[in-house]
């Protein structure tokens, strides 16, 4: 993702709002006139500041800004061949916009699917970008509209997006399970790189199922544990994390069952801090039952209090868009035309939640929804 998003601004317009003024010995409100001209300096500038446009020429890489990329490579990185490895370069030429280890790109695909892969090349090389995908057959068809593209073709991406940050110092722990290994393993190069104390443990079917075996044989042999299921049995909290740091960070992706365990242990390992990632839908907590009626068809439907809208919707709309079914990639967002959302996401602002929701996360105070779908 493009180095702005971590720029912050250290005072925003709101927060100048928020200044009162200090107050005088006999605890009186007593006017500040230098604190008065700085306010409204500082509130002209951000009134001009917002009058313009972004310019990623001026700004850095926008990562809402489209690419257009051309598929110019292909190699299948596991044992079975049901994960490719796919490059794509500018369709123009040059250079790509920079990215750091855990970015992801968000695909919209010649059929009008949206999906996110994880980069997982070299940051180093600015000419492509990598993603690695596993072909899941019965799921929602993404990966196999992307295992059929053919060198050649032209793909939308928007991004490098980071919703899965590496810290980048300290001693780390990283785990990944399946498919989880494409944002891990540009983590492990990375910290590699950086000279950190690092330990990484990767879980899978066996070992034919599992990408990237080859390069990983190559690393340090004490550092490395990969751990098939038909070899070790199915992998508990304790073999996930009895490599963990005192003091340190563990990163973790890989199916929900594995986040569970190590989210699970993790307060009993010392370490300071938990990143993860999660591939697919999370679990519905504290959900109720509620029902959402489709404009289009006039069609009432139930949503159970374990299910998401989006799930539902699915069934009868089955072209329906959606992405990262975890609520911050906004693809799946729907008007609102009655009733009002429970909203749990993390993409809408306050005033768009007044008029839409996130299909995949967001359920009803209690009230039936009516839904522009």
């Amino acid at each position: 993702m493009s180095k702005l998003r971590d720029i912050r601004a250290s005072l925003t317009g709101a927060e100048i709002g928020r200044y009162e003024a200090p107050r005088d010995l006999r605890g009186r409100s007593r006017a500040d006139r230098a604190m008065r001209v700085t306010q409204s300096v500082a509130q002209a500038y951000f009134k001009v500041l917002g009058a313009y446009e972004y310019d990623p020429v001026v700004a850095g890489h926008n990562p809402d800004s489209a690419l257009t990329l051309t598929l110019t490579g292909r190699e299948v990185v596991a044992a079975d061949e049901n994960v490719v490895r796919l490059r794509f370069t500018a369709a123009g030429g040059g250079d790509l916009p920079d990215w750091q280890a855990g970015e992801h790109l968000d695909f919209h695909l010649p059929s009008g699917r949206r999906r996110q892969y994880s980069l997982c090349g070299d940051p180093r090389d600015t000419t492509a970008y990598s993603v690695a995908v596993r072909a899941v057959r019965g799921g929602g068809g993404g990966s196999l509209e992307m295992h059929a593209l053919e060198i050649g073709t032209t793909v939308t991406v928007r991004g490098p997006r980071n919703g899965f940050p590496f810290v980048g110092r300290g001693s780390a722990l990283f785990v990944a399970g399946g498919i989880g290994i494409t944002p891990i393993l540009a983590m492990v190069r990375a910290a590699r790189a950086r000279g950190m104390d690092w330990q990484f443990v990767y879980s899978g079917r066996s070992r034919e199922s599992m990408p990237f075996l080859e390069e990983i044989e190559t690393f340090e042999a004490d550092r490395v544990f990969v751990r098939p299921d038909d070899e070790y049995g199915l992998p508990t909290a304790a073999e996930l994390l009895d490599r963990a740091p005192v003091g340190g960070a563990i990163y973790c992706c890989g199916p929900t069952p594995m986040l569970d365990a190590v989210r699970g242990g993790f307060a009993g390992t010392g370490s300071r801090s938990l990143h993860f990632e999660r591939f697919g839908a999370p679990p519905v907590v504290d959900g109720s039952e509620f029902e959402v009626q489709l404009v289009s068809t006039g069609e009432v439907l139930t949503v159970p209090a374990d299910e998401s809208a989006l799930s539902v919707v699915r069934e009868r709309k089955p072209e329906i868009a959606y992405s990262c079914q975890q609520g911050f990639c906004g693809t799946c967002r729907v008007r609102v035309l009655a009733g009002e959302p429970e909203h749990r996401e993390r993409r809408l602002t306050t005033e768009e939640q007044e008029s839409e929701m996130l299909l995949c996360v967001s359920r009803s105070t209690g009230g039936r929804l009516v839904l522009d779908v």
